[in-house]
Order: structure tokens, then C-alpha cells, then sequence
């Protein structure tokens, strides 16, 4: 089974995908959040075969919902409405874009690779 990993931001969403094994995570793209976002990330999930969407869950330092994190709950209802069978799980996520950026150094694509980590770290939980 494949998966699809999100790092859910306000002005973009950082996607990766796993190898069909579910072993290991590819920076995948990133969509810009508008209008649009949901239908794209429809057609990934479609064009991919993915069995598994994973979303980064945003918590501060003390383990508390950011604000932000009320943002991906909507956005999590909204891929609910997807009308294609997969799961949704929730990965924690802290820092992610920092680790990614430690990485890669700041591009365009920094949003995929911290979607990378979220669902690598998910994969390698998975499997323990």
C-alpha cells in the first residue's frame, strides 16, 4: 500500500509519497492552499493508489494543539468528503520544517521534504 504524507501549511501544503511497500517517503510536491488544493491533492491520491493519507498534527512544545492545528482539522474534514477509500492517520510533527530545511537548505520544495519527515517518521513507527 502507498501513502501520502501531508505537511498542512495556511499557504502551502507539502506533500510526499511512499514507495508502494509503504517503506520509505519521497518528496512528492507542493500545492499552493487555495481553492484548488483539495482537487489536486483528489488526483494524487487517485493517480497514486494511495491506501493511506498521514497528516502532520501540530502540537507546541508542551504537547497542546498550535493554532494552527484548527486549520488542519478542517482541512481533515474536507478530505473526509473525498469520495475514494483511504485512511487518515495523524503523525506529530515538531519542527519539521526546520529538520527539512537543516537538510535541503531553503528551496521551493521544503514543504514536500518536511511532508517527507512526517511520513517517514510514521512509517518507521508503523513497522516497529
Amino acid at each position: 500500500m502507498k501513502y501520502l504524507g501531508i505537511d498542512y501549511g495556511k499557504k502551502r501544503i507539502g506533500l510526499a509519497v511512499s514507495d508502494i511497500e509503504g517503506n520509505l517517503a519521497f518528496p512528492h510536491s507542493v500545492v499552493k492552499n487555495d481553492h484548488n488544493a483539495l482537487g489536486i491533492i483528489a488526483k494524487i491520491i487517485e493517480g497514486e493508489q494511495i491506501g493511506c493519507v498521514v497528516v502532520g498534527e501540530s502540537n507546541n512544545f508542551d504537547g497542546q494543539p498550535n493554532p494552527i492545528q484548527n486549520e488542519i482539522d478542517k482541512f481533515i474534514k474536507q478530505l473526509e468528503s473525498i469520495e475514494m477509500e483511504f485512511e487518515i492517520n495523524f503523525e506529530p510533527e515538531f519542527l519539521t520544517s526546520v529538520q527539512a530545511q537543516q537538510i535541503t537548505g531553503k528551496n521551493e520544495s521544503l514543504d514536500a521534504s518536511a511532508a517527507a519527515i512526517i511520513l517517514q517518521s510514521y512509517l518507521d513507527r508503523r513497522v516497529q
